[in-house]
């Protein structure tokens, strides 16, 4: 019985490593993974004849992504610290290093937990050389690059003192304003909010792109400082050192000797953390002398002489006010609970989303009830609760609408969705104008100026009523508008003129047709050619495009046939909107790849990876980032993977140089 228990754990604990560390979704809190963590520990210890070597007790966990980035081993491995949510775990850990370490003075270092992305940073005389992600623990990946993008972080070192070599650990992260920011950004282009700070600073440290990592304002914390030449010889000298190097350290920093001061530090700071700049988790504690540290040492997967105190995920309760349903740019009318304000995580809370009448009858909302709030490391509020105790009893179930709030028109639920729907896309405002901001978006068609306050005073006056009414616009009407200047009507009007030259693949996803998101964008705009050629297609001929499927076919077909979106479109057409793909890359279309699915790994000199990318797709093949069965060839670079390598070898897939793929192309 215990054996399948041990098993169990071992299956669910590896399979939440994998959605945490390396695609970025979790499904449930730290607590919950720690809490069956903690018990797996407890069952293999009281249990050692079903001992496993590749238990996730003994591995400190991944974020390593498959291909992108070259990987490099840590000089030193970065181990997990062991952590608690309880502070007399603590106390027992200050108690059991004085007990390790009797008749020794012992101070205890306590700083700041933050919740971003961990990183190991090398120096040699003074400049930076690499940049490595702290990986499983052993290897990582090497993000020189991005790393060199965030100005927090020194280039090179001032002042002196430092060591010829020496490594520094420390936290990426995304500012809260950042982080609300890109989030905004994320919702006009309807893209997936980034869950919290955490998850929205690992994936922009992985961009390929660093002028993009640059853009979105990321920020660095540092904690720990390695070197065989250290100028002192404990942790909290060293750190004030790297500061003086031009490191930001964290300002949460206090030497403490007692248990009684360790206790009312937590205690402090779970409550003033609240006003950083920044997402945090808890705080650490570690022995400040490295002689000491030396001795304690350390377990298979982390050190001794420290230990990490999460706080628990913030929750409040606060009055429902009511209800609302707001209609988006697709027709989906969204339930929004319009709370009571309350503090949580360093902001104020007043509204929370509701997704859909499902939840809401799941929750068993009513009106006025009390609502439990919490973000933890959920960022985005959410209702987790209702405290039916506090409820008066007059107090009615809260009903979700059955019709438009906007427009009027029966919503409509389509089967197997769990959304409701406005039909009436062209007479509904918000539709209408969440179209406009679409459109205008910088993923879009790029017009700066046009966001969602602006589209809705181009609508309400009349000077905007579809997409293509943008290129008709004046310098006298935008002067008009409130907050506009002749400066912000001119760049407006810059920005007009500048869109006739985006791509065609940006304009097939600016044009807001059912389904078609960025990326089917560029598959379905190059399939297709043109416009026209991609208005007359069939169903069978959509479905016939990689990734197209019958839903989104349909969609596609029924826009094309809607006579105000051929107007629409014709009407782009005259303004001089791109309505065809470039000749030269039409010309250069081929279907020597088709059928082929091609895996790129390593680094390349003659072009980049997403050059390689464009190339594959535009000659018919398929991109893909994992080495499968499916898989017909790799083109490696230098600096390929050993574990690809394997793979590849094992299941007897080709590998191609860059001359070797070159050389195919140009033969064709």
């Amino acid at each position: 019985m215990k054996q399948q228990e041990i098993d169990e754990l071992r299956r669910q604990l590896n399979r939440h490593n994998y959605l945490y560390y390396v695609m970025n979704a979790p499904e449930i809190t730290d607590a919950e993974f720690d809490a069956m963590m903690h018990r797996l520990e407890d069952l293999e210890k009281a249990h050692p004849e079903y001992d496993d070597p590749l238990s996730p007790t003994r591995r400190v966990g991944s974020d390593l992504l498959s291909g992108g980035f070259e990987q490099a081993e840590h000089v030193r491995p970065m181990l997990s610290l062991g952590n608690t949510y309880s502070i007399g775990e603590v106390d027992k850990f200050v108690t059991s290093v004085h007990n390790a370490l009797p008749s020794e003075d012992v101070a205890i270092v306590g700083e700041m937990k933050y919740d971003g992305t961990s990183i190991s940073l090398i120096y040699e005389d003074g400049r930076l050389v690499r940049a490595v992600t702290r990986g499983d623990g052993t290897r990582g990946d090497v993000v020189t690059a991005n790393i060199m993008t965030i100005r927090s972080i020194p280039l090179r070192l001032q002042g002196s003192g430092w060591p010829r070599s020496f490594e520094i650990r420390g936290e990426i992260l995304l500012p809260w304003a950042e982080f609300d920011r890109i989030n905004r950004e994320r919702e006009a282009n309807e893209e997936p909010l980034f869950a919290n700070p955490r998850n929205a600073a690992s994936g922009t440290l992985k961009l390929l792109n660093p002028s993009e990592v640059s853009r979105r304002g990321l920020d660095a914390y540092f904690y720990y400082v390695l070197s065989n030449e250290l100028p002192f010889d404990n942790h909290y000298d060293n750190l004030m050192a790297a500061g003086s190097w031009g490191f930001k350290i964290t300002p949460v920093l206090r030497k403490l000797h007692t248990i009684e001061e360790v206790d009312e530090f937590i205690t402090h700071w779970d409550s003033a953390r609240k006003e950083l700049p920044v997402a945090t988790d808890g705080l650490v504690f570690k022995v400040n002398s490295l002689r000491q540290q030396l001795n304690l040492g350390f377990t298979a997967k982390s050190p001794r002489w420290a230990i990490a105190y999460k706080f628990p995920a913030e929750r409040a309760l606060t009055r429902l006010r009511f209800v609302s349903f707001e209609v988006g740019r697709t027709g989906i009318v969204t339930p929004v609970a319009n709370l009571e304000p309350v503090l949580l995580s360093g902001t104020v809370v007043k509204r929370a989303s509701l997704h859909n009448a499902d939840i809401v009858r799941t929750l068993d909302i009513h009106e006025n009830d009390m609502l439990y709030v919490e973000k933890g490391g959920e960022i985005i509020p959410k209702i987790t609760g209702v405290d039916t105790g506090a409820r008066s009893p007059e107090c009615k179930e809260v009903q979700f609408v059955t019709h438009c709030p906007v427009c009027g028109t029966a919503l409509i639920r389509e089967e197997g969705d769990a959304s409701w729907k406005c039909p009436n896309q062209y007479g509904c405002a918000p539709q209408i104008i969440g179209r406009i901001e679409h459109f205008a978006a910088r993923k879009m068609m790029d017009i700066e100026g046009i966001g969602a306050e602006t589209a809705r005073q181009l609508y309400d006056r009349g000077l905007v009523t579809d997409t293509a009414d943008i290129y008709t616009l004046t310098r006298d009407q935008l002067l008009t508008l409130d907050g506009f200047g002749p400066r912000s009507a001119d760049r407006l009007l810059e920005g007009v003129e500048a869109s006739k030259s985006v791509p065609f693949d940006r304009v097939v996803y600016a044009l807001s047709i059912p389904n078609v998101g960025a990326t089917m964008s560029k598959k379905i705009a190059k399939a297709a050619g043109d416009i026209d050629t991609l208005a007359a297609m069939t169903d069978e001929q959509l479905i016939a495009i990689d990734d197209v499927g019958p839903a989104m076919a349909q969609g596609i077909t029924e826009y094309f046939a809607d006579e105000r979106n051929r107007r629409n479109i014709e009407c782009l057409r005259a303004a001089g909107v791109q309505m065809h793909m470039p000749d030269d890359i039409t010309d250069e279309r081929s279907d020597l790849l088709a059928g082929q699915t091609i895996v790129i790994s390593g680094t390349f000199s003659r072009h980049s990876r997403d050059e390689y990318k464009a190339m594959i797709e535009m000659h018919g093949g398929k991109n893909s980032g994992s080495i499968s069965k499916k898989t017909t060839a790799v083109l490696a670079g230098e600096n390929m993977g050993p574990s690809k390598l394997e793979k590849a070898a094992a299941l007897g897939i080709p590998l191609l140089s860059e001359d070797d793929f070159m050389q195919l192309l140009e033969n064709s």
